[in-house]
């Protein structure tokens, strides 16, 4: 499917190399964080616009699935860099090499219809 669609419908993929930390976002991403396409990212600025609980849990979450190589969904509550608080569907899924987690990528979906 083409990432232009996908952004169309609040929908981007996601990528993060866990040697870094390094994001990879397509523009559906970008949109929903309010952030400018092809802006520079650091996990630690994009972690601070989830709103609490929702950081706590997506790093639970996080922490588990590269522990025991297991991909997880939660609709996390964010705070975009413009624009009100809205909820996104983050799926997320582990890229390994072995039996070690070296990635993880995934789905998220702009769902704040659904909390409306």
């Amino acid at each position: 499917c083409h990432p232009g669609l996908l952004a169309a419908h609040g929908i981007g993929l996601w990528d993060c190399d866990l040697e870094d930390d390094a994001l990879s976002w397509t523009d559906g991403v970008f949109d929903l964080f309010g952030l400018p396409r092809g802006a520079v990212l650091a996990r630690n600025e994009i972690v601070a616009l989830y709103a609490e609980p929702s950081r706590s849990a997506m790093e639970r979450l996080r922490a588990y699935a590269i522990k025991h190589r297991r991909g997880f969904t939660l609709d996390a509550e964010i705070r975009p860099a413009t624009g009100p608080s809205k909820w996104m569907r983050l799926i997320a899924a582990p890229v390994c090499v072995g039996r070690r987690v070296v990635r993880l990528h995934g789905i998220k979906q702009d769902v704040s219809a659904l909390y409306d």
